[in-house]
């Protein structure tokens, strides 16, 4: 089962958090509670954990190629 709670950084305040990911999905989009900036996931990443955070998103976890 895959892990669900992840640790992200915020790349412009370094304001960190713990969020729960949703399981089915892909978060691409998440403001940063201390900033207020629109996080976005890098090139090449599926979602904004995958970028920012200490474990990546479910699906990816689960071993999908990305999410859908």
């Amino acid at each position: 089962m895959a892990e669900t709670q992840s640790t992200l950084t915020c790349p412009h305040c370094k304001h960190t958090e713990v969020f729960e990911m949703p399981t089915d999905a892909c978060q691409w989009f998440l403001e940063c509670p201390g900033c207020h900036e629109v996080l976005k996931p890098q090139k090449g990443d599926c979602c904004v954990f995958c970028s920012y955070g200490t474990v990546p998103c479910p699906p990816i976890q689960d071993g999908q190629a990305c999410c859908g």
